[in-house]
């Protein structure tokens, strides 16, 4: 039996590869801060790893202790890191800094796996090709504009300096599924009756449901890929309201309001819900970053070598998996 550590287990993309590797017969490790939720982390096969990414020390201490008893990790998913902090240091501290602190500790302890998953963002690559609208490739420069896809993006130069580090790297667009929170605020304001959208000019977007980001995983193991990267999406594009269509379709067409916002209205209130949520020390689903990718215009990506060379071939267009997760929301009270 194969093992595997999926770091961030107890969050949204985590948790469901968790469940799929337990469905593929892996021996499956959850990696987990002492303070995570292991609301989806119930099932008894699964084997509890607290680590502290922020301690070097202390997170030696937690790979040794494993080491010696049950040997390394044949693989490792690192979903681990935040997007959204209180403070925007906090974006580099997490997904770099601790990403480097871990790849580091593994290859001092001899416990580099056979593939290094890294779980990244579109958002490394920023808002390129505004004026044409081609999909963004792997050979275009990253130009990130936010704090969270620099971080991204800081994380992965790392890994790709290793000399032969195993590293696979997944750069999804808009993920969305069940479990997911922000996507939900979306489905919660239409069923209020409000439907928000932003800026006048054309917006391409793109998405991928959770579990098409497990099938790429799953896909990458089998295959033995090393040193690669690949965005994921489901191969459609969409106009910027095909989304928010869609939740109305799943909750009865209610009667909406559709309010479009300008750009510049929308840098203003999201700067003061910034400025507001730093004062009270918590994080707003509104902020600098959000709004910047909220601004962005061109989502597409090409997903051909992932396709080409894993075999992808996505299974939920965006009609199918908005379904299943308003039935999900529905179904846990959410709605």
């Amino acid at each position: 039996m194969e093992s595997i550590l999926v770091t961030g287990a107890s969050g949204f993309i985590g948790s469901f590869i968790v469940e799929e590797a337990l469905r593929r017969k892996f021996a499956v490790w959850a990696g987990i801060r002492s303070s995570s939720s292991r609301e989806y982390l119930s099932d008894r096969r699964i084997h509890v790893l607290e680590l502290d990414f922020a301690h070097p020390n202390e997170l030696r201490a937690q790979l040794s202790g494993h080491k010696s008893t049950y040997d390394k990790f044949d693989y490792i998913v690192h979903c681990a890191g935040v997007t959204k902090c209180v403070d925007k240091g906090e974006f580099e501290l997490v997904n770099y800094l601790q990403t480097k602190y871990f790849i580091d500790t593994l290859r001092e302890l001899n416990m580099v796996p056979k593939q290094f998953i890294f779980i990244s963002t579109l958002s490394v690559f920023g808002p390129i090709h505004e004026k044409n609208y081609e999909p963004i490739t792997e050979n275009d420069t990253p130009a990130p504009n936010t704090a969270y896809g620099l971080s991204k993006l800081k994380a992965e130069l790392y890994l790709q300096s290793i000399p032969g580090f195993p590293y696979v790297i997944y750069r999804p667009t808009g993920v969305y599924g069940p479990r997911e929170k922000d996507y939900f605020l979306m489905a919660k304001s239409i069923r209020q009756h409000i439907d928000f959208s932003v800026g006048f000019r054309r917006q391409d977007l793109t998405f991928v449901y959770v579990k098409d980001i497990v099938q790429a995983v799953f896909l990458g193991i089998g295959k033995g890929v090393s040193r690669r990267a690949y965005f994921l999406a489901d191969g459609e594009v969409y106009r910027s309201r095909a989304f928010s269509d869609l939740i109305r379709k799943e909750l009865g067409n209610p009667l909406l309001i559709r309010l479009k916002c300008p750009l510049i209205v929308l840098k203003v209130v999201s700067l003061l819900a910034e400025f507001w949520a730093k004062r009270r020390g918590k994080t707003s689903t509104l902020n600098s970053d959000k709004y910047r990718i909220m601004r962005q215009r061109n989502w597409q990506c090409d997903i051909t070598p992932a396709i080409e060379e894993l075999g992808y071939s996505p299974e939920y267009k965006l009609e199918r998996g908005v379904k299943e997760t308003i039935a999900w929301y529905k179904d846990k009270g959410w709605l």
